[in-house]
């Protein structure tokens, strides 16, 4: 995230993944286990061809591929789910028809493919508008064989949560509220959070907020949610589909001022082997139903409840009457 995944975002209690990415391009772009070493999820029957789903090992990533396997098995096809480290590799995994599907981040991955077409210094072209940044990807991933397909209302990108006590007592639930209080925070979240724009130097230009200091450590862990709930730090950089705050205490404040990018969720698709009208139908059920709300709950069933994130997305798929029965 700029999407920092994940998230837990990048996580979600989020992977050390999520560091290595969370406050460059987003959260919710972290990644799983290496495309050398990467294991095939269960292959489903299918007449209509074969396609291979890729997932980054976060949690999220992990319950979206299984649930584009239900829905592109309920097409006719025959599926499998290949779980890679990171961008860096299922990205040009995807471009080669290695990887046909991997659910993405919109910001987050025009972020990656401008700085991997322009350089890192690359001027940001992806934005709070969610319109924009999907124009903005179009046309980095076209060229590269890349179609991508298109969003909808599930947004996974980072934000910030404060204690239900701290809320209350202060009246707040939008980070302009906490500007507007005056009340000075400490930052859980990782040492970039100092330089990154939509982090310290974001809330204080955009909010006006306090900041005093930041506590360098991982982006939405266990031990940062501890830090702001023992009242260590006042202030947690996490996703919003963190599905552990409120085991914690904690909640989000809202980004009303549109701090952060448009890191909707969407699938993108190798265009040769993958870009028929068919599988663009297939994924779209998803997209038309699939909410920021759904996003946590599912996260929450794998992380907190320890279902597994295949039998997660079948009943997701069965209760949002998303297949055949």
């Amino acid at each position: 995230m700029t999407r920092t995944p994940r998230r837990a975002r990048t996580a979600r209690a989020l992977p050390a993944a999520i560091c290595a990415v969370a406050l460059t391009a987003g959260l919710a772009a972290c990644g799983g286990n290496s495309l050398e070493k990467s294991g095939e999820g269960g292959d489903s029957g299918g007449g209509a061809g074969s396609l291979v789903i890729g997932s980054a090992s976060f949690t999220e990533s992990k319950v979206l591929a299984e649930i584009y396997a239900g829905l592109l098995k309920d097409a006719g096809y025959s599926t499998s789910i290949k779980t890679v480290d990171a961008r860096e590799l299922y990205e040009p995994a995807l471009e080669k028809g290695q990887i046909d599907v991997v659910p993405e981040y919109a910001a987050t991955l025009t972020e990656f493919l401008n700085k991997k077409q322009n350089g890192k210094d690359a001027p940001a072209v992806a934005s709070p508008d969610a319109d924009a940044t999907v124009k903005a990807l179009r046309k980095l991933a076209e060229p590269r064989g890349l179609k991508v397909l298109d969003p909808g209302r599930a947004v996974d990108q980072n934000a910030f949560a404060v204690t239900a006590e701290f809320a209350e007592k202060h009246h707040l639930k939008t980070l302009s509220d906490l500007g507007k209080s005056g009340e000075a925070v400490r930052i859980a979240a990782g040492d970039e959070c100092s330089q990154r724009p939509f982090c310290r130097p974001g809330l204080e230009k955009t909010y006006g907020i306090k900041v005093t200091g930041i506590d360098p450590l991982e982006v939405g862990s266990t031990q940062a949610k501890q830090a702001v709930r023992d009242g260590k730090d006042q202030l947690l950089l996490t996703t919003t589909t963190d599905a552990t705050l409120e085991q914690f205490g904690l909640v989000l404040l809202a980004d009303d001022k549109k701090l952060q990018n448009s890191d909707n969720v969407l699938p993108v698709v190798n265009n040769r082997k993958a870009g028929s009208q068919k599988i663009e139908e297939a994924l779209a059920k998803l997209t038309r139903v699939l909410t920021t709300a759904d996003l946590t709950e599912l996260d929450k069933k794998v992380d907190a409840e320890r279902l597994k994130p295949a039998d997660v997305a079948a009943k997701y798929l069965k209760d949002k009457g998303l297949v055949a029965k």
